[in-house]
C-alpha cells in the first residue's frame, strides 16, 4: 500500500496542478474574449448634460400629449433617446465584418496553444 501511494503521488501533483491552471483560465478567458469599445471618459459628459437638460424641461412641463410623444418616439429609436448614438449601436447592417465571440476565443486559445 505504501509503495502504491508513492506512485499516486505524482499524479495527484499533476491532477491540483491542472485544476489550479484551469480554473486561473477559465476566469482570465471572459476579459479577453472581447474587445471593447474605450471611450473617452469626457465623452459622456456632453450627453449626460443634454439628458439631464431635457430632463429638467420635462418635469416643469405639464405631461405630453399623446401626439407629442408619437412625434418625439417617431425621431428616432424611442421617446427619452431620440436619435442620440444610432451610429454608435449594433445592427445586422454595421455587424457584418463584426468576429463573434466563439471566434475571438478559439483565435485565443489557437495563440495559447501554438495550433495555427
Amino acid at each position: 500500500m505504501n509503495m502504491f501511494s508513492c506512485v499516486l503521488r505524482p499524479f495527484k501533483f499533476l491532477i491540483i496542478a491542472f485544476t489550479c491552471a484551469l480554473l486561473l483560465l477559465s476566469s482570465t478567458i471572459p476579459a479577453f474574449a472581447i474587445e471593447s469599445y474605450k471611450s473617452d471618459p469626457t465623452e459622456a459628459t456632453t450627453q449626460l448634460l443634454e439628458t439631464q437638460r431635457q430632463t429638467d424641461e420635462v418635469a416643469k412641463s405639464p405631461p405630453p400629449t399623446l401626439e407629442e410623444v408619437q412625434r418625439k418616439s417617431n425621431e428616432g429609436l424611442n421617446e427619452v433617446q431620440g436619435a442620440a448614438d444610432i451610429d454608435k449601436m449594433k445592427s445586422p447592417e454595421n455587424s457584418q465584418s463584426a468576429t463573434s465571440v466563439e471566434d475571438e476565443v478559439k483565435s485565443f486559445l489557437e495563440k495559447v496553444t501554438g495550433n495555427k
